[in-house]
């Protein structure tokens, strides 16, 4: 993928913001001729780093090259406050409270294995968090989807 510029970052940026956006209200936006969001849009697909359905980023495709899932050990009576402090880092695209080992679990975007580092430096730096476990993953093989789940919604009779 050729490097994005201010303009590819600023409308995936609206995408996400509003994935229903209209190409006319995105040229609007962001001050430029709908052809040219319209071209914009059909080469951020094209070249991947929008996926296939127009709204999901490829982060790679974005810099950041390095997915971490982290499990989170938290001191119970910190949890609200630790999930506060996930929220105000960048890196952190998701968060779960789960069963089993750890507390808390999030999937955390770097762009190397330095820029991980310090994103973990400051997940432990948030107060309550005790420790943290780090498995990096090393290719997805399935993106995340809920295709094949309203699918078969969709195929079950209708109760009414």
């Amino acid at each position: 993928m050729s490097k994005l510029d201010n303009l590819d970052l600023r409308l995936l940026l609206e995408l996400v913001r509003d994935p229903r956006a209209q190409v006319s209200d995105l040229s609007e936006i962001l001050g430029v001729a709908r052809n040219t969001a319209q071209s914009r849009i059909r080469r951020l697909l094209r070249t991947g780093a929008l996926r296939r359905s127009g709204r999901e980023l490829d982060l790679e495709a974005l810099g950041y090259d390095v997915v971490a899932f982290v499990t989170i050990e938290v001191s119970h009576r910190e949890l609200d406050g630790v999930i506060t402090g996930l929220r105000t880092l960048n890196q952190v695209l998701e968060v779960h409270e789960i069963s089993g080992r750890g507390d808390v679990w999030c999937r955390v975007a770097a762009t190397d294995t330095h820029n991980l580092q310090a994103a973990l430096r400051s997940v432990l730096k948030i107060k309550g968090v005790i420790r943290t476990e780090t498995v990096l993953a090393l290719h997805e093989h399935i993106p995340y989807r809920t295709e094949p789940l309203l699918a078969r919604l969709a195929q079950r009779p209708d109760d009414t």
